[in-house]
């Protein structure tokens, strides 16, 4: 049963009119310092608008270098603490931290530090990556996927042994912790992580994009659970990736239904009618593919069609998917707020165990609309599925 809503806020700017296919090209975008750092405002401003219509959790993203403005949040942790101060009982999802731009140990330590400063607001949240600029210039591996997902998932290991062992030890392929050396009198066995978290269990995110077995495997065994769409990935989930991800829940042991330990994205876009609804968000899809296609987070898409995206005189006529099929596909829900409230009552006949959803405006959108879509969504949508948790029963007298 759907009842925690959250929101993801990649950390774009506002581009005002010059979005769309039409608009400067993704790779000539280059903002000044001045504009870059008005993302910070940008994402108090909603923070605090959802915290006082009352959702859940605000997600944001890790991303280096973007002088283009798209994704312009380099440190969660630091930023989250701050909008913890600002605001009343919203938390602060990480969504994600990347590990390979990262020593697992700094991460932990980061993390314990923003858990007990906000008594426990923040929401861990681990990733691969996916930009090459960002990774590989932090020295490590993203191109070769393999050795990423390698060095990911050691590094995984390290820091929830970090988190829940009161010292510990790894000795892999990339981490020997701790080097055996002298130390005031004694030779360095073990390890304590200081300060530790404060709530243990930590509970962890992670993306859900390959969905490879490997990969579900390994979130299960290490007790992350997965998001899907939203940010990179593509809105909406697959039949497959539900089924395999619920069967693999099964395989560990766990009570699952479809859409246990998940939470899915949807882009919304409330209207007067659908067809309106369509028409405001069509510049803002395009901004948004504009920007993920060229990554490979839009299905379908051919090396020439990648290729045209780059380019304003030919975008328009490459056959390049539509915000259209966006909203037949389900990614995107659309239309005056009791037609998106019967589409997400759909989502939750079809996945019983799903218990929260991401909605939210894309790459692309402006604060005033993201704004205006997270009031009207607050007021309109989320109390007729807020109103599903029943109060706990009075004991008797």
């Amino acid at each position: 049963m759907i009842t925690s809503f959250g929101s993801l806020f990649a950390g774009h700017v506002d581009f005002g009119d010059d979005i769309g296919l039409d608009a400067t090209a993704a790779n000539d975008r280059w903002l000044s310092d001045e504009r870059l750092a008005g993302v910070f405002d940008k994402g108090q401003a909603i923070a605090q608008t959802m915290d006082r219509l009352g959702y859940d959790t605000f997600w944001m993203a890790e991303h280096h270098f973007q002088r283009e403005g798209y994704e312009c949040i380099p440190n969660l942790l630091m930023y989250n603490v701050h909008l913890a101060h600002l605001t009343e009982r919203i938390k602060f999802g990480c969504g994600f931290n990347i590990n390979p731009m990262w020593h697992p140990l700094r991460l932990a330590e980061d993390f314990a530090t923003a858990d007990i400063l906000t008594n426990g607001r923040v929401i861990f949240g681990v990733g691969r990556g996916y930009h090459s600029r960002e990774v590989e210039t932090f020295g490590n591996p993203i191109i070769d996927q393999d050795a990423n997902r390698e060095l990911f998932e050691e590094q995984v290991e390290v820091m929830m042994k970090a988190f829940n062992e009161p010292s510990f030890s790894h000795h892999g392929k990339h981490y020997q912790i701790p080097p055996q050396v002298p130390y005031r009198g004694y030779t360095l066995e073990e390890i304590t992580l200081v300060p530790r978290p404060r709530t243990l269990p930590v509970e962890c995110w992670q993306p859900v994009v390959s969905a490879s077995q490997r990969a579900l495997d390994f979130m299960v065994k290490m007790g992350i659970k997965g998001l899907i769409g939203g940010g990179a990935a593509a809105g909406g989930a697959t039949e497959r990736v539900m089924e395999a991800w619920r069967d693999t829940l099964q395989a560990s042991g766990k009570d699952a239904e479809l859409g246990t330990d998940l939470c899915i994205g949807f882009t919304i876009h409330l209207a007067d009618s659908e067809a309106k609804a369509i028409e405001e968000g069509r510049r803002i899809f395009e901004e948004n593919m504009k920007m993920f296609g060229p990554l490979g987070f839009v299905r379908g898409l051919t090396p020439e069609q990648i290729d045209a995206l780059g380019d304003p005189k030919r975008a328009r006529s490459a056959g390049l998917p539509t915000i259209e099929q966006a909203v037949e596909a389900g990614q995107w829900l659309v239309g005056p707020p009791e037609v998106v409230k019967q589409k997400i009552e759909d989502i939750q006949a079809k996945y019983p165990g799903l218990q929260q959803i991401n909605v939210g405006s894309v790459v692309g959108s402006s604060q005033k609309i993201i704004l205006e879509q997270l009031e009207w969504f607050g007021t309109e949508v989320m109390p007729h599925f807020k109103s599903q948790v029943k109060e706990p029963a009075l004991a008797d007298d």
